[in-house]
């Protein structure tokens, strides 16, 4: 018999490897304890509601991408080298970790609890913020023009991620997010030279 934090872990694993199904049928806590062999009521010892399920996620979420984001920020001094490697993490993270893309797009939380999506909105919102300073920090060392509007600049990346996260997710996980980005950085970062 598995220890409750096992237990958790176990469903939410199950939960994200439900959500790689492209298209997949809508997913309910009958599904996901069929898939675990286990009853309804034994997910509901773990989890009070599938929103908190999906809460979970979004938690594994933060504390993964975050702790990486903090490594890259503690140990690169360059503005854009830091930006580069954020906006290089985020792609990698969704490509390794397919059904937590759909979480991060919002595109696994339609019909579930509008906290879920606020919460990934304000997961968004980190990251955009987190973009923002390595541009400000990049400024201020002369890595790109001083008078860059971080704000726009900030945005734009975080937007091009989203982008390759959609791509990713609606081409059935065929479109790797990280397909061309050494190629294309080039091409990003040259606007804010």
């Amino acid at each position: 018999m598995a220890a409750p934090g096992e237990r958790k872990f176990q469903i939410l694993q199950t939960l994200a490897a439900m959500l790689e199904t492209p298209g997949g049928e809508k997913i309910t806590t009958a599904a996901l304890a069929a898939r675990l062999d286990v009853s309804e009521a034994a997910l509901y010892r773990h989890f009070a509601s599938k929103a908190q399920m999906f809460e979970g996620l979004i938690e594994f979420i933060e504390q993964s991408v975050f702790g990486l984001i903090n490594k890259i920020t503690s140990s690169q001094q360059n503005g854009l080298s830091q930006a580069e490697a954020i906006v290089s993490l985020l792609l990698g993270f969704a490509q390794k970790n397919p059904g937590i893309t759909r979480v991060l797009i919002g595109d696994a939380l339609i019909n579930e609890n509008d906290r879920l999506q606020a919460r990934i909105n304000q997961l968004l919102d980190r990251l955009e913020a987190t973009l923002r300073q390595c541009l400000r920090i990049a400024a201020g060392n002369g890595e790109i023009r001083t008078d860059l509007d971080t704000m726009v600049a900030g945005n734009l990346l975080l937007c091009y991620v989203i982008g390759r996260w959609h791509q990713f997710a609606k081409s059935g996980f065929k479109r790797l997010p990280s397909e061309s980005f050494t190629q294309q950085w080039p091409l990003l970062s040259a606007g804010l030279k």
